[in-house]
């Protein structure tokens, strides 16, 4: 069972930047490479909101939200088996807990979370 663990989360202030990370293991037959892999988001008292998808491989043909397209940047490191997510100019809209899932669309296993705060 592929578990994911996100981390890089914190409190910043609008404008600024963060880099979230998610490491995954438990492959067993399969590595991390044949996973498309997501972001999604989820802020307090709201719905789950996919953020951005990579696909599988490479990861050629990233997809964003429209929220944060121009904004943030999703890349993955398939020796490191980790996802990553970079985050620029951060807007209080962002504020939420973020995961990474597993599939293109968010629709797969996740981790815990990690939660960013942006606020002045």
């Amino acid at each position: 069972e592929v578990q994911l663990k996100e981390s890089g989360g914190g409190s910043v202030q609008p404008g600024g930047s963060l880099r979230l990370s998610c490491t995954a293991s438990g492959f067993a037959y399969v590595g991390f490479d044949t996973y498309a892999m997501s972001w999604i988001r989820q802020a307090p008292g709201k719905g789950v909101e996919w953020v951005a998808g990579i696909a599988k491989g490479a990861g050629g043909n990233p997809a964003y939200a429209g929220a944060v397209k121009g904004r943030f940047v999703i890349s993955r490191d398939n020796a490191k088996n980790a996802l990553y997510l970079q985050m620029n100019n951060l807007k209080p809209e962002d504020s939420a807990t973020y995961f990474c899932s597993t599939g293109f669309t968010g629709a797969g296993s996740r981790g815990p979370g990690t939660r960013v705060t942006v606020s002045s």
